[in-house]
């Protein structure tokens, strides 16, 4: 059972933030799983005012109240949905987890026990206009494809909404040089009549690395060692041995990142060459030297912008860690807001 909580929706006041509150917003909406606030940049950029927000990382809250002045509502599965305000969208960027049919038809009861669940209790209840939801391109084969056709179960025939083939998109697509494929799903409430939509077309703007490349040099801190870099070296040729290609990779100035990742390789994926450093005295354990080839990993704020953030996002209220983490796991706010602006036409 879900525990009932009532939410004090008013101790979060305005801060002195980049990001406050939309001044005479068109629209309402809340953020589930927000992280960040990923879609709450984008939907902000179109004039929406967020009214809910729930994040129970403590380390992403941090950012998120750094940046918007609000700390997220906690675990979401222990909020009642009758607390949550009225609200025009729900955009969720949920986990995805396998959901335990056993031979059911896989609609809404199936999926009991998963965050999926959260997602379509509030719908249920608070009968917004449209959500938009967002997960790894792994959902479409996920579990055979079993995962993601209960999904769409449950929000066409439990929930009554309107919801066309869900789409993947490439960030790299909407401005940010990043190949970066995320599925979204995008539903509208029967009463508005909406019989169609047209995820966005790619805009022609084909960025590089060296469009978001820090301006000036950055921290040593940065730079691979000479004794990691050659880890890494060894690594590669391990897997190069053995017929596959994992392993570091260096992203030329006029390439495209691989996607940024939590975890495994992910940074090790998007090195970059940058020849501007001058001090190599480390400031941090290593082992070995610091490298002379201009190795180094992207910085957050590299990161930030490969996800479409603003450089007045703030970055550093967390260690370097948490934001990488926070980073990789963000929805890339481009693509969000592209595709925000066609569903937003047919609502308003």
């Amino acid at each position: 059972m879900l525990e009932a909580k009532t939410l004090d929706l008013e101790s979060n006041k305005r801060k002195e933030v980049p990001f406050g509150y939309t001044d005479r917003p068109k629209f309402t909406f809340i953020d589930l799983f927000a992280g960040i606030g990923g879609f709450r940049m984008a939907f902000q950029n179109l004039k929406g005012e967020c009214v809910f927000t729930s994040e129970w990382d403590k380390y992403a809250q941090k950012t998120y109240e750094a940046n918007y002045g609000e700390k997220p509502h906690g675990d979401i599965t222990k909020i009642n949905e009758a607390d949550i305000p009225d609200h025009d969208v729900l955009c969720a960027g949920f986990p995805c987890q396998a959901f335990s049919i056993a031979g059911k038809k896989g609609g809404f009861d199936d999926t009991r026990g998963t965050l999926f669940f959260d997602v379509a209790r509030i719908i249920k209840h608070k009968q917004p206009k449209a959500f938009f939801l967002e997960n790894v391109k792994g959902l479409k084969m996920h579990d055979k494809g079993i995962t993601l056709q209960t999904i769409l179960n449950v929000l066409r025939e439990d929930l009554g909404y309107y919801v066309p083939e869900p789409e993947v998109i490439n960030a790299k697509d909407f401005g940010v040089p990043q190949n970066r494929e995320r599925i979204f799903i995008v539903g509208f409430r029967k009463d508005l009549d909406v019989e169609s939509f047209e995820y966005p077309e790619p805009v022609k703007e084909n960025k590089v690395f060296e469009d978001i490349k820090e301006e000036s040099e950055v921290s040593v801190k940065y730079y691979l060692s000479t004794t990691y870099l050659d880890t890494l070296r060894r690594h590669k040729e391990r897997h190069k041995q053995k017929g596959n290609g994992f392993g570091y990779m260096v992203i030329p100035d006029d390439g495209i990142a691989n996607a940024i990742v939590v975890g495994g390789m992910g940074r090790e994926r998007n090195l970059v060459y940058d020849d501007r450093l001058t001090n190599f005295k480390p400031i941090t354990r290593i082992k070995g030297e610091v490298n002379r080839e201009g190795i180094r990993k992207m910085t957050p704020r590299e990161w930030a912008r490969l996800q479409g953030f603003p450089d007045e996002f703030i970055v550093d209220s967390v260690s370097d860690v948490q934001i990488y983490k926070q980073l990789g796991n963000s929805v890339a706010v481009p693509a969000i807001q592209a595709t925000a602006e066609q569903l937003l036409e047919k609502i308003l």
